[in-house]
């Protein structure tokens, strides 16, 4: 199933069922946490505001998880996971209007896999890591590469407000395959395209890796690692990350 969380004409926070060619329609569950007489009759997506499929506390994401995109960047390949924070700030919907920040040369899109957690989280094996996952969800890992380049915590470089588009939905595990692709497109160009396949560290060993140093709370995600061919936005580009079994993010960019 592919659960989607949206905010409908009355102002409730709902969830239901993402249905359709490419959720052209949602299917809500009955009731919402306001009012319980909601009614579960389906709506268009483009009716209403679509909202992040989880409330994350933090987003872990992983550098240099694709060894093609260790390559573009000039860098060995890691020995354990590189680590990163997204703070609560950073995210944002499918649908929504995204705001680069001004002035810079280079903001560059990421295409990734997200791995939504279900439960809370510390010190889970590699073999106990499925136990966890509520789900998977596209991420789009913004990066300002002006200010990474220069600091070294990252903080202006990855954490800017709206750098972390989510969504549209939180796809189930049985729903993303083992080899399930990760592309992105840019303006229906495709810059990057790959699979699960070719992480470095698949997603149990990174959940081992992350909840042997801290905590994760229900809705907390892992962000997984971008393949080759990051690249530059331009003010007013449509950017659209596409993971199999889960659907398409989509946001369009623009630059005050």
């Amino acid at each position: 199933m592919r659960y989607v969380r949206f905010r409908d004409a009355s102002g409730d926070v709902r969830t239901g069922e993402w249905t359709g060619e490419d959720g052209a329609e949602i299917t809500p569950f009955p009731g919402a946490s306001s009012r319980l007489d909601l009614a579960p009759d389906p709506v268009a997506a483009a009716d209403v505001a679509v909202l992040p499929p989880c409330d994350p506390s933090k987003v872990v994401c992983v550098g240099l998880n694709y060894a093609d995109h260790a390559a573009e960047q000039g860098k060995e390949l890691p020995d354990r996971p590189l680590l990163f924070l997204k703070t609560p700030n950073t995210v944002t919907s499918h649908g929504a209007p995204v705001e680069l920040l001004p002035g810079k040369e280079r903001i560059d899109h990421e295409a990734e896999l997200g791995v939504v957690i279900g439960e809370r989280a510390r010190n889970v094996t590699a073999e106990g890591a499925e136990s966890v996952i509520a789900g998977f969800t596209c991420v789009n890992d913004l990066s300002n590469r002006d200010d990474q380049a220069v600091e070294q915590n990252w903080v202006r470089g990855k954490a800017f407000d709206d750098a972390c588009p989510l969504g549209p939905v939180l796809a189930t595990p049985e729903e993303v395959p083992p080899d399930a692709t990760v592309e992105c497109r840019v303006n229906g160009e495709t810059r990057q395209s790959s699979s699960r396949e070719e992480f470095i560290f698949p997603v149990a060993e990174l959940i081992e890796e992350v909840t042997a140093s801290l905590t994760l709370e229900p809705g907390d995600v892992i962000s997984t690692g971008t393949p080759a061919g990051v690249g530059p936005l331009s003010d007013g580009d449509t950017v659209e990350v596409v993971v199999e079994g889960v659907g398409t993010l989509r946001n369009e960019m623009s630059i005050p």
